[in-house]
């Protein structure tokens, strides 16, 4: 096995890798390649910024391999979407794999790792379980259609090599795949299961085992580090992709609910397992509980009210008494033993999830306490039912424990720094201020422990001076809460005219997305299509292939769209992206870090808006040839004191505040 010092170094592994996906050197992408590998090497975490074009994949991929050949180990590369999962499996690392072996003398090795909710269950097909589909639906139509869908994933088992969910194409729904699928807490074992030896999680995870290069997503590498139960191959070194999205795909994963239809459906599974009077209890339990969270109000819950602590310690009694009965595992019913499994699973989860929220109390300063709980409403209108949720207030201290404490972590991003640094994300990543920042109100007296990172911008390969305008509307009003006042579309109108289409609208809400396309499509002569008037993936393609369309959505369309070219040549923000002040989490984290001392809007509500903003921001400019506008509606951005915080953290554009320069500009663009 070759040393580090017996092979190439990055820079020329580099230039091959470039050579491979047939793209240019650029300077940032150099500086991150060093900066990666200094870092393995040291130990010291470090968070990159580098923007769109420079080539980051590569800046990280190529020390990666490196690191792992040079020490027999495995790196893992985790990211937040699909898309960049399948860019990185299907397109970056067999061309970089195929270029590194001349010079590493063999080739590099990768495989891609989910979930085990991602994989078809062989044992779960052919019958292991009884489960009745009527567990979860209750429409007969519905279960007709799902028994189609379930002979289609027969079929597909007899030819799918990877059992992987994604692969099924047209895919099937939610519902229908938990038909032939297992959580990790219902799976019987490899060596217990019937089928163990052709699982499908099993060989991916035998497979990742032996690879030089993991690639996984956010939530399975906080499954990883949070549960106690390892999923990855053993490792050294984390690098997170799209690593502005890691705190809530941790708190997502670390956040649990709890309805009354839940401990129903566990109830019933055990109804042929234990004696039926013992199950009835938790079936009622949990029936009283789904009583007692239709006459409370969906909210934050400060202190744990009366009927739903008597509610909640009924069924957590009730979960008991079946523990009790279920007994541990019976050797005599091997063929029983799936469905006994996922038993025991739901009613784990049951009493796991009430047991934490009934816990969750027990500190009085809800400053100090480690969950924030909430009853929220779920469900299609007509039918909406409670569902109580426990969050965790903070997720900075388990990534510290469990990621940084455990593995050399690097972090990028086109989108880290935000008013101009990184210590508002590290900070909520667990990583102490930088020295620059030390000795803010919200920051805690240095701790000679704690983790040692570094954060280092790389820059653009964009001219953002001069290839992109940012306008602000200063003079229209504040924006209100009753939809977009006519001055607002009178200035979205205008912008389409003057660009002549080629608009993305990005909107906070769906009904301001929709407001604004009624009132302009019968102002403009281009077409405008609207979020949810198709998939938004073939909305995305229509936008990209007609130069004078205009597209108008919400969230999902802040980061997900990439669209080089004349056909996105003006962005259009209606307001700042601020959370909703009734969001039960951000309202308990701005409040525990005014307690705290600090700043809660703007350590909290500003960094979430100034995120999404220069998410949003960076859709303009996709290709070097690309020009363009961004247009802020919300005039706050110039004249609130925390307009400052949020303008460091976009894009270096050219500002104006003069709508007239901003629409000669278009009109010059649409002429080119």
């Amino acid at each position: 096995m070759p040393t580090t010092t017996e092979l190439p170094g990055v820079a020329e592994l580099l230039e091959a890798a470039v050579a491979s996906v047939g793209g240019a050197r650029r300077e940032g992408q150099d500086t991150m390649a060093q900066a990666v590998r200094a870092s393995l090497s040291s130990g010291e975490h470090l968070a990159v910024q580098a923007g769109t074009g420079t080539g980051k994949s590569l800046a990280y991929l190529v020390p990666a391999i490196r690191h792992a050949i040079a020490k027999n180990t495995t790196v893992v590369v985790s990211t937040a979407t699909i898309a960049l999962q399948r860019q990185l499996v299907d397109r970056d690392l067999p061309r970089v794999a195929k270029a590194l072996r001349p010079l590493l003398g063999r080739t590099p090795t990768f495989a891609i790792l989910k979930g085990r909710r991602n994989y078809l269950c062989l044992n779960k097909l052919h019958g292991g379980d009884d489960t009745d589909p009527a567990d979860e639906l209750f429409d007969p139509f519905a279960i007709s259609a799902m028994g189609r869908s379930v002979k289609r994933l027969h079929e597909w088992a007899d030819t799918t090599e990877k059992g992987d969910r994604d692969e099924l194409v047209p895919g099937v729904p939610d519902a229908t795949w938990r038909q032939v699928s297992v959580t990790a807490r219902e799976c019987l074992g490899a060596a217990k299961c019937p089928v163990g030896d052709d699982c499908f999680a099993e060989l991916a995870r035998a497979e990742a085992g032996r690879a030089d290069l993991v690639v996984t997503n956010h939530a399975l590498l906080a499954i990883d580090a949070l549960e106690g139960r390892p999923v990855l191959p053993e490792h050294d070194v984390v690098i997170v992709d799209e690593a502005h999205e890691l705190v809530d795909r941790v708190t997502g994963v670390a956040t649990a609910e709890l309805t009354a239809g839940m401990v129903g459906i566990a109830a019933r599974r055990l109804g042929k397992l234990v004696d039926q009077t013992v199950a009835d209890r938790l079936a009622e339990a949990g029936e009283g509980l789904g009583l007692v969270l239709e006459d409370l109000a969906p909210g934050r819950w400060d202190a744990l009210p009366q009927a739903a602590s008597g509610a909640l310690s009924a069924v957590v009694d009730a979960a008991g008494s079946c523990r009790t009965a279920l007994g541990g595992e019976r050797r005599d019913d091997p063929d029983g033993a799936t469905g006994r499994k996922i038993a025991q699973a739901g009613l784990d989860e049951v009493v796991d999830t009430t047991t934490r929220l009934l816990g969750a109390f027990s500190e009085p300063d809800p400053a100090q306490r480690r969950d924030v709980v909430w009853l929220a409403e779920q469900g299609p209108d007509g039918a909406r039912h409670g569902v109580l949720r426990a969050a965790p207030l903070w997720v900075g201290g388990l990534l510290r424990e469990r990621l940084f404490g455990r593995s050399t972590v690097v972090l990028t991003s086109a989108t880290l720094t935000l008013g101009g640094n990184f210590d508002a994300l590290g900070r909520q990543w667990g990583l102490p201020p930088s020295a620059a920042a030390a000795g803010g109100t919200d920051d805690p007296v240095p701790d000679p422990d704690a983790p040692k990172w570094s954060g280092m911008d790389v820059g653009s390969p964009f001219a953002h001076a001069r290839s992109g305008i940012l306008y602000v509307a200063k003079r229209l009003p504040p924006p209100g809460r009753d939809g977009l006042p006519p001055a607002y579309l009178d200035e979205i109108t205008g912008l389409v005219e003057a660009a002549g289409g080629r608009t993305l609208g990005l909107f906070s809400s769906m009904r301001a997305a929709k407001q604004a396309t009624e009132a302009v499509r019968g102002r403009v002569d281009t077409p405008l299509l609207c979020q949810g008037d198709d998939s938004t993936m073939l909305l995305v393609k229509k936008f990209a292939q007609d130069e004078a369309t205009s597209l108008f959505g919400t969230l999902s369309l802040w980061q997900g769209v990439d669209v080089p070219g004349p056909s996105l040549s003006c962005v259009i923000i209606d307001r700042i992206p601020f959370p909703r002040p009734d969001d039960p989490l951000v309202a308990a984290r701005q409040r525990a870090t005014d307690a705290r001392g600090g700043n809660g809007f703007l350590s909290v509500s500003a960094t979430h808006a100034a995120l999404l903003l220069a998410q949003g921001t960076g859709r303009l400019l996709r290709g070097m040839d690309d020009r363009g506008v961004v247009a802020i509606l919300d005039p706050r951005l110039v004249t609130a004191r925390y307009g400052g915080f949020l303008r460091a953290s976009l894009p270096p554009f050219w500002q104006t505040d003069d709508r007239e320069t901003v629409h000669a500009a278009l009109r010059r663009l649409r002429g080119a």
